[in-house]
């Protein structure tokens, strides 16, 4: 990491923001002048600030994993962080940090671009998990913590965990990955190919020229259908929905007959408005670009350098977007190269959003973790 750069910092209710005042370079080669990283945390860091754990998130979330007197909204790992809960806030000094290419306080392609007073859309830089690893560690080394008690990687996050462990290899000494792969695999690439296809061949997107007034918004409405698909497991579908029809008569032709249809279309409707769609393009396709064996051998030799005292991997069965093979790999490399790993494969129907709704038994699977490392 740079350490030359100037730094500094605002927040806004819970929500703090770093100012890097220099030019950020990504991996791609590309540079832009400044960013901003936003985050937010819970607890208090000790003295040795050694107990400080960090969660890297999916590719929606915002820094607001859960709430806090300056905002006392719920976040969206609400059931997981904080006093007595899993995340242990009484113990723990926990950082959730907004990726960046995100539009949820973080620099991404739908910020300011200083150059031309708009936004930046297709002349942000390629992004990638490096990337964004590069953010988490700027913030980190604001907060003056060279070594994490631990991170947590939930999803495109563990991805995030994994660049970061790369770029500062003794950045933490344990590591709970959650649902997340260390490589995108070609099922996961071709429903997010899709989703971007979706996007792009909206004839209001415009490459990118898009305005608020006239937004991709059936491009974005598919793509997140699409997404919520994938997200969840059949078992799942067919348990809560079954064959209900809603209305046996609508005269649209081929409408939406069935429960799970407008389900489907609710859901799109609410994250249409709510999330960039340059943004979602590039937060995506950082995800299939990345592969930490990447100029390495195989998979062993790319984790050759990272130093962990332990890992966890939780994984879901009926998680059909990042399956159960690669919480396996994950844990077994680790395994052959002596870290400490235990796997968890739970039962959850909810297939890869689990861990977002499924807390009966992702609760005791952190908690049990967190509690007893160092």
């Amino acid at each position: 990491m740079n350490a030359s750069f100037h730094i500094s910092s605002a927040q806004r209710g819970a929500t703090q923001f770093l100012h890097v005042e220099e030019t950020f370079r990504f991996a791609s080669g590309g540079e832009i002048p400044r960013v901003d990283i936003a985050y937010e945390t819970w607890g208090e860091l000790n003295s040795s600030h050694s107990n400080a754990i960090l969660i890297l998130t999916g590719l929606s979330p915002d820094a607001h994993a859960a709430s806090s007197e300056k905002d006392p909204t719920d976040g969206w790992w609400e059931p997981m962080i904080g006093p007595g809960k899993p995340i242990d806030t009484d113990r723990n000094f926990v950082i959730c940090v907004n990726s960046l290419g995100s539009c949820k306080g973080s620099t991404g392609p739908g910020s300011n671009n200083p150059k031309t007073g708009g936004q930046y859309r297709l002349a942000f830089p390629d992004l990638t998990m490096h990337d964004i690893a590069k953010g988490a560690h700027l913030v980190l080394q604001s907060l003056e913590i060279e070594q994490l008690r631990a991170m947590v990687g939930p999803s495109m996050g563990g991805m995030s965990c994994f660049a970061l462990m790369k770029q500062a290899p003794r950045i933490t000494r344990h590591f709970l990955a959650i649902s997340t792969a260390a490589r995108a695999e070609p099922f996961g690439i071709a429903i997010r190919s899709l989703q971007r296809e979706m996007i792009v061949r909206d004839p209001h997107w415009k490459d990118g020229a898009y305005t608020n007034e006239d937004w991709p918004e059936t491009g974005m409405r598919l793509a997140r259908k699409l997404g919520m698909i994938s997200y969840r497991s059949e078992p799942e579908w067919r348990k809560r929905f079954g064959r209900e029809l809603q209305d046996r008569y609508n005269e649209r032709l081929f409408g939406m007959h069935f429960s799970v249809e407008s389900y489907l279309e609710s859901a799109a409707r609410k994250f249409t408005r709510n999330f960039d769609p340059c943004c979602y393009l590039y937060l995506s396709r950082a995800i299939d670009w990345y592969d930490i064996s990447d100029g390495y051998e195989n998979m062993q030799a790319a984790f050759a350098d990272i130093e962990l005292e332990s890992s966890k991997v939780i994984g879901v069965e009926t998680d059909f977007l990042w399956p159960p093979h690669q919480q396996r790999e994950i844990c077994r490399t680790f395994s052959r190269k002596g870290v400490d790993c235990h796997l968890e494969m739970l039962p959850s129907i909810q297939g890869h959003d689990s861990f977002l709704v499924d807390y009966r038994r992702f609760r005791p699977a952190v908690e049990s973790y967190l509690k007893n490392i160092d």
